[in-house]
């Protein structure tokens, strides 16, 4: 055993070399912060485009149009993120071997593995900085853009009930109010409800008020000492009462795309909450799977955000003459099969065809084995495909894809030359 006496210090006395380090770090976080800038643009857009419909609709200012986009931005990152970390790790890892830097440290004695603790460091803090995104603000944010949305929908339709004109902010149900005074308190109501109804239920009151209630996501037209004209075919029914109230539901224009966001879904609850809803339900049915999916889902993406970071390290080393980006489209393969994988076994686990919490971190098991295994490859200089493997593809790609691929290839030119009106 060698120690300080034989001229070698033991191993828990040796000093990190943080200059390595440091530069690896910085080689690192320069394009981390480049795709995460890009990535966010393009989520942008595309989430931009259905949340313009409700703006225009609700004729948000832009204080508010802020407020709901802050609101709907950690959704994002969770996606974001994972994405720019392991683009970040192939692009440094690229130029380094590019610029023959790696091979230069490989020949000063530096191996990889003496690589991988800065990788690991970074890795692990954009992991945790997307766990708190997961488990945090996205719950907050999602239960924040909902009570917003319906502030702003509520905010809409007292704008739109004015004395002395009929609204129809309802949807189905026309109000007509006579008087409103500084209390915004109604004298000389009258209402009309069509609400899956071929004769409108017609009531007539001498007060009324409109009540939001923020935690069930609904609005309540209070009526008080009035009248209700029920019309059914040849029967007139007529009914007095004291107190009546019309609880109304609202859809439009409340939705976001395809997300009704006055209802509370399983995106807005916390963790504990998501574990006492599930604890209700038989423990076999569907709805507590899905519940316990949603938790398990907050915790997964952070895990995989850090695998597919070190996966980005021997992807990165894959360039060379002629290859210089060639772990780019690599790791965007693994980065989406990754997520392709996900997404079935999520499906496999809440349909009951798997264990929970094996199909939902069942990628994660896989993707850190390929991870490993690749890593070792690289390590000892051998193809990322072992050379079988790449037979085995060459051949299936000869006998089955190659033929396919060139009629294609002469079906698009004979298409393109009939377009630019030239002859085939």
């Amino acid at each position: 055993m060698k120690t300080a006496a034989d001229g070698v210090a033991p191993w828990f006395r040796r000093r990190p070399p943080l200059l390595l380090y440091s530069y690896i770090a910085n080689e690192l976080l320069a394009p981390f912060f480049a795709s995460f800038l890009i990535l966010y643009g393009v989520f942008f857009l595309v989430r931009l485009i259905p949340l313009l419909e409700v703006v225009l609709a609700l004729r948000i200012g832009p204080a508010d149009f802020i407020r709901l986009f802050s609101y709907i931005f950690p959704r994002m990152l969770l996606y974001i993120i994972p994405m720019a970390s392991m683009a970040g790790v192939i692009v440094g890892f690229t130029r380094l071997t590019n610029d023959r830097e790696i091979l230069a440290l490989k020949a000063c004695g530096v191996s990889l593995k003496q690589m991988l603790p800065p990788v690991i460091l970074i890795a692990a803090a954009i992991a945790t900085l997307t766990g708190f995104f997961s488990i945090r603000l996205i719950p907050a944010g999602a239960l924040g853009f909902k009570q917003l949305m319906f502030q702003l929908a509520k905010e809409k339709i007292d704008k739109g009930l004015q004395a002395k004109e009929f609204t129809e902010a309802l949807g189905d149900i026309v109000v007509y109010v006579d008087e409103i005074d500084d209390q915004q308190r109604w004298h000389g109501v009258y209402v009309s409800d069509m609400r899956g109804r071929t004769q409108p239920l017609i009531t007539v009151a001498k007060t009324g008020h409109m009540e939001a209630e923020m935690e069930r996501m609904m609005v309540t037209i209070v009526l008080n000492d009035g009248t209700l004209h029920n019309n059914e075919g040849l029967d007139n029914q007529l009914i007095r009462f004291e107190r009546y109230q019309l609880q109304i539901s609202l859809r439009q224009p409340t939705q976001v795309g395809k997300e009704d966001v006055t209802s509370q879904t399983r995106g807005a609850m916390s963790q504990d909450q998501l574990l006492k809803a599930a604890a209700k339900l038989a423990p076999d049915s569907k709805a507590a799977r899905i519940y316990l999916s949603e938790y398990h889902h907050r915790l997964v993406l952070p895990v995989g955000c850090f695998i597919l970071s070190l996966l980005g390290l021997p992807l990165g080393l894959q360039a060379g003459p002629g290859r210089q980006a060639v772990g780019i489209p690599l790791g965007l393969g693994f980065f989406v099969l990754y997520y392709i994988t996900f997404t079935t076994t999520r499906v496999m686990s809440e349909e009951g065809v798997v264990p929970l919490v094996l199909g939902m971190w069942l990628p994660n098991i896989l993707f850190l084995l390929l991870t490993v295994l690749i890593f070792r490859r690289v390590n000892r200089e051998r193809p990322l495909i072992p050379e079988p493997v790449q037979r085995v593809l060459l051949a299936f790609y000869d006998r089955a894809l190659k033929t396919a691929w060139q009629r294609a290839v002469a079906l698009g030119r004979r298409l393109f030359d009939r377009l630019a009106g030239r002859k085939p």
